[in-house]
């Protein structure tokens, strides 16, 4: 997408958020790093001038929620910085891509160690497809689904990723 394409489907979606959301109010945004964080500050800027109101932006580091990463590649957890509570607010859920699911199954988990929250929905600027989990985003940039060839190349990157934890596995 080019950033002309990438702001007008900001644009699209901040309404769209505003619209099922009934305004502002009770509303916050949480990105899940790394590039949900940017997209959620821009669309909590977007909102925050339309609707004249401040809302309150915060990253989540969903690293030790994950159920892909082996315990072997120690992977270094970033701290969430979510700033206010999330206790019986409306969150939206922010991140670049929808695939497989697992990054959101982890997000909400990690979100759910936090409190409460009254709502939780989730905005993203792709959606491949191909879950593996029974998971939909409410808000949707585009839709853009991976071909069989990409789906292939995703699988072997995975398979050379597990080969390197078996090597790692036979070193140690």
């Amino acid at each position: 997408m080019s950033s002309s394409e990438i702001e007008r489907t900001l644009v699209r979606l901040v309404h769209e958020i505003i619209e099922k959301n009934d305004g502002a109010r009770d509303l916050a945004l949480v990105g899940i790093r790394r590039r949900g964080v940017f997209l959620a500050q821009r669309i909590g800027q977007m909102i925050g001038r339309i609707e004249k109101t401040s809302v309150p932006v915060g990253s989540l580091d969903i690293t030790a929620y994950r159920d892909d990463l082996s315990p072997l590649l120690k992977p270094v957890v970033e701290k969430s910085e979510i700033g206010f509570s999330i206790e019986g607010k409306r969150i939206i859920l922010v991140d670049d891509i929808l695939y497989t699911g697992r990054t959101t199954r982890a997000a909400l988990e990690a979100l759910f160690h936090h409190g409460r929250p009254q709502r939780v929905q989730l905005c993203v600027l792709i959606d491949r497809g191909h879950r593996e989990l029974p998971i939909e985003a409410t808000f949707v940039g585009r839709r853009i689904e991976t071909t069989r060839q990409e789906r292939i190349e995703l699988l072997l990157r995975e398979v050379d990723e597990s080969e390197k934890v078996l090597l790692l596995e036979k070193a140690s």
